[in-house]
């Protein structure tokens, strides 16, 4: 079915909170062997307290499913469907497959020195998912992060520049996965399309540096309203001296988006699990209502979406009101 222009999207990222770029251009003299592309960032503190009123009334809802081989499953029929907001049945006004709206996607590598080991085969993994993802119309954004977030290259479409980027990343002391989620988000909310919005997060797990906290990166995902897709590459195999905590918190948070966790046992399973995030991307479906009863001002609303039959569902987990 067709459906009128998304305001809830462009809406939530007036929501977001305003500020000074998070971004600021990185000195020559600090990393020399960068691309004059790359630029460093930290989180302001104050990001998140300034806002603009806006009025939300259409929610739409992405959502992933899966058969029970963890294979796309396309083609599902409308009245398979069903939402709740708050335990509250709604009534699905608008329902598409999302398999040709453009897509905005910040992909998010560790070069923290405890990732170091598997760094070329995560770089050509990427590389390779870059060619295959990137369509008309999308564009991606290329990080690193060790203490800090470095953007190696901006919001383009440039294969070549995207694939040299990451090429380009060299390891860094210390893991901020929460700064790298809510920086990510951020880049994203700044972008005030309708696009899609996804950041693939490639990391071992092992938070020491933020000053993020959890709350803080979780948040900021949600109200993004990105997909997260999480590689966690495991130097460790075995749970004992393994950071099964910080997998925990990643898992939460993206659980909390929508999106899916990946635990390569290979190097050689990187490729395979980029084509499947790739494949998903192109087989989801956006559900859209009006929600009733309306949520009070600044409230998190949580969502459950059902379909009949043997299938795994996977979206976002609610939203956040607009503030007063």
């Amino acid at each position: 079915m067709t459906r009128p222009r998304d305001l809830a999207r462009l809406a939530l990222a007036w929501s977001i909170a305003a500020g000074t770029s998070l971004l600021p251009a990185a000195s020559p003299q600090d990393r020399p062997d960068r691309p004059p592309y790359a630029q460093k960032s930290r989180p302001a503190p104050d990001q998140d307290r300034t806002r603009i009123r806006a009025e939300v009334n259409l929610v739409s809802v992405l959502v992933s499913v899966t058969d029970s081989h963890h294979r796309p499953a396309p083609d599902l029929a409308p009245d398979l469907f069903s939402v709740d907001e708050e335990g509250v049945a709604q009534k699905i006004e608008f329902f598409e497959p999302e398999t040709q709206l453009p897509l905005d996607l910040v992909l998010m590598v560790d070069s923290s020195l405890s990732a170091l080991k598997e760094m070329s085969n995560e770089q050509e993994a990427a590389a390779h998912f870059i060619r295959q993802v990137l369509r008309p119309g999308d564009r991606l954004a290329v990080y690193e992060f060790a203490e800090n977030v470095t953007r190696l290259a901006d919001f383009s479409d440039n294969v070549p520049q995207l694939q040299a980027a990451v090429r380009h990343i060299a390891p860094g002391a210390g893991t901020s996965i929460y700064d790298a989620v809510l920086l990510g988000a951020r880049a994203l909310n700044r972008r005030g399309s309708e696009h899609r919005r996804v950041i693939v997060l490639v990391t071992d797990a092992g938070e020491t540096t933020s000053r993020s906290d959890f709350d803080s990166a979780r948040k900021q995902a949600i109200l993004s309203e990105a997909l997260l897709y999480t590689i966690v590459i495991r130097s460790i195999k075995g749970e004992s001296g393994r950071n099964t905590a910080g997998e925990h918190a990643l898992e939460t948070i993206t659980d909390s988006t929508g999106g899916a966790v990946f635990y390569p046992n290979s190097p050689q399973e990187l490729d395979a699990i980029f084509d499947r995030v790739d494949r998903e991307l192109r087989t989801q479906y956006r559900l859209s209502y009006y929600p009733h009863p309306r949520g009070p001002a600044n409230t998190f609303r949580k969502i459950a979406v059902r379909v009949q039959g043997d299938y795994e569902v996977r979206h976002r987990k609610g939203y956040f009101t607009a503030p007063e």
